[in-house]
């Protein structure tokens, strides 16, 4: 295990800058201003790059500057205990959920049940194939929900992939009993319009309504038709999961036409992702009300009528936002930190070219009460440390770190790894840990990282899009106080409040 010290981080981000105006070129033709989705149903696949590239990555190998090929690396104040490699399901890992003692990890061929009593040995107790990307995961008492985005034959776990344009092809919402997590049951399932990218639950009582996310619509998609300019809702009766149904669209993006009211993208505004639909929803429901990261916008909607959520605020970022990814909150509900998945997710933006404030996050205040609270952006934030132009990295999923009087996170960025930061002052965030791994190449530019990033129950969990399932343990005296926190169920987008 090799760690880093402060001032290899600081050779590290002079020689990769110094290196800077030579790629420029080369990096603005490889990587588009504008986001693609998430990757697809197919296999991530690896792209060229340059041998001038190739050669850089090498020589910043070779100089300390960044770490070897599959070399682990993190702040002294992280240990790295330990990784269990994908086994049964070989498809992109995904998302991740808890409950009680275990963890439960998305694949694009199903998902995997971790034991994880003891952190430092997580032991698999189901494997479930059941192919459908990009199969975000949630769990809520007994249920477990699963998001399927890609075009199938039919809502079966044996489904195999159909074309979009034909009638008969599904994609929406599968639901599993787990009341035996060695043996989930699957149970039922609803089709959606534009399938389910992400979602989102609201629990109550009785039901669990599901907030889908989903987007890019065409004339010529059946079931995803423009303008999609809303999201659907899900009822799930939790006596009887097999009655879930839809029970409405609410559209968040009123406007005339097929485009709706949300950002219009190109070529009104350059480089940034048309809105037709949400790509990630967060609910906080102590309070009603959730922030929904919708590709051009992001927005600040109420939730005291569940099933007809309302925008209550809507805000664009033309310049340094190209696709708004997720959203998290602070404890108090004063502030949204939004994500910019500049590239989809399978380019390189963590290097000098793009600079620190494209495919970074965005830290917004929420002033105001009521209807009436308005989302005020302070600063960005990304990591600090560059990557190699073989390595996809940008900001992805990450959750709060509860300590009463701070905001903490930890957040995913693909191969850039893992980064645990402090934005107490929105004006001014800062990194206090990081993990990651070095390039899958220096020869091409592959699909790979830390997909997911969170904080649950005294332990970070991240699960690798390639490498598998890791546990981390960090111990800092700004955090250790979130270690008595215990949680009994976590789904970072159903966000919950930790001190109640």
């Amino acid at each position: 295990m090799i760690l880093f010290k402060d001032s290899r981080t600081r050779r590290r981000r002079a020689g990769v800058a110094a290196v800077a105006a030579g790629l420029m070129a080369a990096l603005l033709t490889a990587v588009p201003a504008a986001a693609t989705p998430d990757p697809g149903d197919a296999p991530a696949t690896e792209k060229e790059v340059s041998k001038s590239v190739r050669a850089q990555a090498a020589e910043a190998i070779a100089a300390g500057e960044i770490p070897g090929k599959d070399e682990i690396v993190h702040s002294a104040n992280i240990e790295h205990l330990a990784n269990i490699p994908k086994d049964a399901l070989p498809g992109t890992n995904s998302d991740l959920a808890f409950q009680g003692r275990y963890a439960f990890a998305g694949n694009y061929d199903g998902f995997r049940v971790f034991d994880i009593s003891n952190p430092k040995a997580p032991r698999t107790v189901a494997q479930v194939l059941c192919p459908g990307s990009q199969n975000d995961i949630s769990v809520s008492g007994d249920l477990l929900f699963l998001s399927t985005d890609s075009s199938r034959s039919d809502s079966s776990c044996n489904s195999t992939t159909q074309p979009a344009t034909e009638k008969s092809s599904w994609e929406g919402m599968k639901v599993f009993d787990i009341s035996d997590k060695s043996n989930p049951r699957y149970v039922a399932a609803v089709e959606t319009a534009c399938g389910s990218h992400t979602h989102s639950l609201v629990p109550e009582r009785k039901n669990v309504y599901i907030y889908v996310s989903s987007y890019s619509p065409s004339a010529s998609y059946p079931d995803c038709q423009p303008p999609h300019d809303g999201i659907s809702v899900i009822k799930v009766p939790r006596a009887h999961p097999e009655k879930s149904a839809v029970v409405g669209f609410p559209v968040l993006f009123p406007g005339e036409g097929e485009d709706g009211g949300g950002n219009p993208g190109a070529p009104t505004n350059p480089g940034v992702s048309k809105t037709t639909g949400c790509h990630d929803i967060t609910v906080l429901p102590d309070e009603d009300l959730a922030a929904g990261a919708c590709m051009g916008d992001g927005i600040l909607f109420s939730l005291k009528d569940p099933e007809h959520p309302k925008v209550i605020d809507q805000v664009q970022d033309n310049v340094n936002f190209a696709f708004w990814h997720s959203a998290t909150f602070n404890q108090t509900a004063k502030k949204v930190v939004f994500t910019d998945e500049l590239g989809g997710g399978g380019a390189a933006t963590c290097n000098a070219a793009t600079g620190p404030n494209r495919g970074a996050d965005g830290i917004y205040d929420i002033v105001g009460k009521g209807d009436q609270r308005k989302l005020v952006f302070r600063s960005y934030y990304k990591m600090p440390r560059y990557q190699a132009d073989t390595e996809n990295c940008v900001a992805h999923n990450g959750s709060l770190i509860p300590v009463k009087g701070k905001d903490l996170m930890v957040q995913a960025w693909y191969q850039g790894g893992v980064s645990v930061w402090d934005f107490t002052d929105s004006a001014k965030p800062r990194e206090i840990a990081y993990f990651e791994r070095g390039p899958l190449s220096t020869e091409t530019l592959v699909g790979g990282g830390s997909w997911s990033a969170y904080y649950y129950n005294g332990y970070i969990y991240s699960n690798d899009m390639a490498k598998g399932f890791d546990v981390l343990k960090l111990s800092d005296r700004r955090t250790d106080p979130a270690a008595r926190v215990r949680l009994g169920e976590l789904n970072v987008q159903t966000q919950p409040d930790y001190f109640d």
